[in-house]
């Protein structure tokens, strides 16, 4: 059932929620994380042509380098990690991932070839496995389903506000090693402006691991086995949530589809920019990171806030009608080959962010209400690994691979993403309609 007896979401019985400085405490920290999580893996977005000079890399090398490098491993330890987050103490899991992820990203700078960087980029993707499954379960068992919606949607929009971070940070980063700024600095001073960039953003985790050690770890709710039992065994909790299918397989379809047009364009858009437009990194970075920042802020804790409004209205499903809108408007927003200038470019960006994270939000916080309490780290680490594992290693690989096998144009950038995220968003749309349709029958029971 996606609805509860009670109007804070809670059933008779059971503890009280916790107070709500603590468990919005928990989603800044959280919020934190998962901006220098995404600013760490997104910020190879910036530094394509850089490193193609500096490691001899090819277009396709470097789509392996922003995707599979990170996305394989990041699948193969996401659903391990998710189901952590399920039977250990979440709030540990949360900082082991922050110091791995952060030492794995100060190594990206220190790479001496292709190989060196794709494997420390694999460990990128061990430590940010372990951020979403935890903290959405702790979110989950901080406030009540009529505001839930908003506190995800906060959570969430970190983790767009990190791609922006990524690119204004690098620009800025990249602009003052180029200007010898940082000349004579510890550590950084003697790197080349694309390394100094990754090993400043590796060092900024590490006191974020410090900071994730005073989020309060709240009760577990509505396990499998009841309000007193443990945690059940992976096989009892895939059962549960395997009986969920008819809402929770396009759910997860549609989200994963979003996310590869979401690594397709903020992969590939500031090489659209340079490649075609001559515009500087410094530009690209501080324009495109702000428009990606104010698209992702409206998409998940805007769209977070109304969708708690809805609830109330037409019930917890009712907050899928809200992401099937947003991406009509996203289906329009991926037309990069018909982009006449620069300013087409940005904005057109900033409608799909603002698309697709609205559908991230809504689908991940219906999700959290459809799952029991001692499957929701389970639930995440699927919609993770169906997010990176597909649309990350796909979404990065693909326009490349259209750029070099198929339009046999460098320039043809905008091209190669229209390919991609096009087909991609429209059926994405559908399967959020397949999803809502699925969930007003749940309701209904």
């Amino acid at each position: 059932m996606m609805t509860t007896p009670n109007i804070d979401g809670s059933l008779a019985g059971e503890a009280p929620w916790p107070a709500p400085s603590r468990a919005w405490w928990a989603v800044g920290v959280f919020c934190i994380a998962a901006v220098l999580s995404y600013s760490d893996r997104q910020i190879l977005s910036l530094l394509v042509d850089p490193i193609r000079a500096d490691l001899h890399a090819t277009d396709v090398q470097i789509g392996l380098l922003q995707g599979a490098a990170f996305a394989l491993i990041y699948a193969v330890a996401g659903v391990a990690l998710g189901r952590a987050a399920d039977v250990l103490p979440r709030r540990l899991v949360i900082v082991a991932g922050i110091v791995i992820w952060s030492l794995a990203t100060v190594a990206c700078g220190y790479a001496t070839s292709f190989w060196t960087l794709f494997a420390a980029r694999a460990a990128v993707g061990i430590g940010e496995a372990a951020l979403a499954p935890a903290a959405m379960s702790i979110i989950t068992d901080s406030f009540p389903v009529n505001r839930r919606g908003a506190a995800t949607g906060t959570f969430l929009m970190g983790m767009i506000v990190g791609g922006g971070v990524a690119l204004a940070l690098g620009g800025i980063i990249l602009q003052a090693a180029q200007s010898g700024a940082l000349r004579g600095l510890p550590i950084v001073g003697g790197l080349a402006p694309w390394r100094a960039g990754l090993v400043i953003l590796g060092l900024l985790g590490l006191p974020a691991a410090t900071l994730a050690l005073t989020v309060p770890e709240p009760r577990r709710r509505h396990l499998i086995a009841g309000a007193t039992g443990r945690p059940v065994p992976l096989r009892d909790a895939a059962r549960r949530l395997a009986l969920l299918w008819p809402v929770l397989l396009p759910l997860y379809a549609a989200m994963g589809l979003s996310s590869l047009c979401d690594f397709a364009i903020l992969n590939w858009t500031p090489t659209l920019l340079s490649r075609r437009f001559g515009v500087g990194v410094a530009e690209i970075g501080g324009v495109l990171g702000a428009v990606v920042i104010v698209g992702g802020v409206l998409g998940s804790a805007g769209a977070g806030v109304v969708a708690d409004r809805m609830v109330k209205r037409g019930g917890a499903s009712s907050r899928l009608l809200l992401a099937v809108g947003a991406m009509v408007a996203g289906i329009l927003s991926t037309l990069f080959v018909l982009a006449p200038l620069p300013a087409v470019i940005f904005a057109l960006a900033g409608v799909w962010i603002f698309a697709s994270t609205t559908g991230q939000a809504v689908g991940i916080t219906v999700l959290q209400e459809l799952a029991p309490g001692d499957a929701r780290g389970l639930s995440v680490s699927i919609v993770s690994l169906i997010n990176i594992g597909v649309g990350l290693a796909l979404g990065a690989a693909l326009p490349a691979l259209i750029l070099e096998h198929v339009l046999h144009d460098p320039a043809a950038v905008g091209a190669a993403i229209t390919a991609v995220a096009l087909p991609c968003a429209v059926v994405a749309t559908l399967l959020y309609r397949l999803a809502l349709s699925a969930a007003r029958e749940i309701d209904k029971s």
